[in-house]
């Protein structure tokens, strides 16, 4: 469910031809005016869509959700209302559980009142398969999600709207993550559908030369908004500019008056950017930079929420014996993995990254402890026994173990942890793999047939919760790429899933955690940490754990 593919270069291809603004700051109201870079030039600005950190960003400003996020003077995050004025929730006798979103009386930047049903008809667009967003999943907890998709009749899911001000969401189980969660990421803002189709027509209209239609979202001015900005009118490629929505309801925080996206291809044209004193804000970071941070004992970074690991296809020759997944996990030297990744790269301690909460006192994997054995005193004596197991189930020289093959996209670090990986499974046990670099649409082609023996991948959430890591791995979930299946980890998942009490559900994933990598179908290899620069007198910059940034509370303290 919750594991993010990256398909959006499957999704999107071609070039996008967004008219963007003027990048130049003015005289005019300089104080209130913050330039920034956070990544590319944008994808995609279809909320369903959307994957990179840029793009969410540009939506986060563009567009507001029924929660959203807020940091109190402490630095603690807070869920606030956005545009649910209140919410109520309703457990039902039927294990159902309802929520109803009275929303603010909020505009839309052309005036229009945000109604229930622009909810309605953004999730249903979200849920829709045929339009086949990587975060339908987010939805996959609403009742009649299964059925909608099934019958193609997306009224089928339970999200109504009352009356214009009242939304109605009914899940099938209490979903502790739904709320910070999903009623606060960018794929599920609202949409208005009349705006949608409008602009849908007017780019079968505007096809060019080579008959491409201009997608709907492409013309940024043209868009309505939401959020606490609107998009400016265009002027030079490569900068995006957004100025303050006057429609935006008024309690809520001020920040700039204008914000301007500087896009770079590259971490050092963004660093660049930043040296030259174009951008107030630069992320990402260049190796170099990352390295020079992490070698500063006080430096903390953001915890990454991601995963690398290794999957093992149950379904292939000889990945159906667990002993054969055991030995080639147990050797697996991820100190050596770790310091090929990257010099923020850190040795994985379970499959849920650090940073993932657990309560308000920690984090998942601090609560839980390591779940894998990283010790470097202890690394032969694993080799030892991995050599004993297969020698005790008759693989010691079996020729299964020869002609496999280890499939990578071959970006940053992969292949050199490729290569490492597969010279450990050789030397330490004589197994023979050979890895094969592909094309991440290639990747994730062959994950979803089941057309590989082992692949190295990137494990991401779509929440900022254990569960998005752990629930893909049901016998039962369309996301089993390895093909698992284990009857105690359902269990242990279904239980998650209705758990009322807190400390329960967290011990049950605890527990699921443990289970799946003693059964060894998905070895975690690294994770990795993040950060970003910032002039030293800005403050009120947020950077959501899934990635995107929030610039509408930045203000720039003046020295008196």
């Amino acid at each position: 469910m919750r594991k993010r593919k990256r398909l959006a270069a499957v999704l999107l291809a071609g070039v996008m031809c967004i008219s963007l603004a003027a990048c130049g700051k003015t005289a005019e109201d300089e104080e209130s005016s913050l330039s920034v870079c956070v990544g590319t030039y944008p994808h995609t600005l279809d909320p369903i869509y959307a994957e990179s950190p840029g793009d969410q960003t540009i939506l986060a400003h563009l567009y507001e959700n029924l929660m959203r996020i807020a940091v109190d003077e402490a630095g603690n995050e807070q869920l606030v209302p956005g545009m649910a004025k209140t919410v109520e929730k309703e457990e039902k006798l039927d294990g159902t559980v309802s929520y109803t979103f009275r929303l603010r009386g909020a505009k839309w930047s052309d005036g229009r009142d945000v109604k229930a049903e622009d909810f309605v008809y953004a999730w249903r667009r979200l849920a829709d398969p045929t339009l086949d967003s990587p975060y339908a999943g987010l939805l996959s907890v609403v009742c009649g999600y299964e059925e909608a998709r099934e019958s193609g009749d997306m009224s089928l899911l339970q999200v109504s709207a009352k009356n214009d001000s009242t939304l109605i969401v009914t899940l099938d189980g209490d979903y502790g993550w739904f709320l910070p969660q999903a009623c606060t990421a960018t794929a599920t803002m609202p949409l208005r559908e009349d705006v949608v189709q409008e602009l849908e027509a007017l780019g079968i209209e505007a096809e060019d030369e080579l008959g491409r239609r201009r997608l709907w979202w492409e013309e940024v001015t043209w868009l309505v908004a939401n959020g606490p900005y609107r998009a400016a009118p265009a002027g030079e490629e490569n900068c995006l500019k957004l100025v303050a929505n006057e429609r935006y309801y008024e309690d809520h925080e001020t920040g700039p008056a204008r914000l301007m996206f500087r896009f770079a291809d590259t971490a050092e044209t963004a660093q660049t950017l930043y040296h030259n004193g174009e951008v107030e804000v630069m992320w990402p970071l260049t190796q170099a930079r990352l390295g020079e941070l992490a070698a500063d004992e006080t430096w903390v970074g953001q915890p990454e929420l991601e995963t690398y690991a290794v999957l093992f296809n149950t379904e292939t020759e000889p990945f159906g014996d667990d002993m054969i997944r055991k030995a080639m996990g147990m050797v697996i030297d991820r100190n050596a993995i770790a310091d090929l990744a990257g010099s923020t790269a850190s040795p994985a301690e379970g499959l849920v990254p650090a940073g993932v909460p657990e309560n308000e006192d920690g984090d998942f994997r601090t609560g839980g402890g390591a779940v894998l054995d990283n010790d470097p005193a202890n690394y032969m004596t694993r080799c030892n026994e991995a050599k004993t197991i297969l020698s005790n189930a008759g693989y010691e020289s079996s020729a299964v173990l020869q002609g496999l093959e280890y499939l990578y996209v071959d970006e940053g670090s992969n292949g050199a942890v490729a290569a490492a990986l597969c010279r450990q499974w050789q030397t330490r046990l004589n197994i023979a793999v050979a890895p094969r670099a592909v094309t991440e649409t290639e990747l994730w082609e062959a994950l979803r047939s089941g057309s590989y023996a082992i692949a190295g991948v990137v494990l991401e959430s779509d929440i900022n919760d254990a569960e998005g890591f752990l629930a893909d791995w049901t016998s039962s979930s369309a996301d089993n790429v390895v093909f698992y299946q284990n009857s105690a980890y359902d269990t242990l998942l279904s239980v998650v899933a209705v758990a009322e009490d807190g400390t329960a559900r967290m011990g049950c994933l605890h527990d699921a955690e443990t289970l799946l990598l003693n059964d060894y179908v998905v070895m975690p290899l690294f994770t990795e940490q993040t950060g970003w620069e910032a002039r030293e007198d800005l403050t009120g910059v947020y950077r959501d754990p899934r990635g995107w940034f929030s610039f509408a509370a930045a203000q720039v303290v003046v020295e008196k």
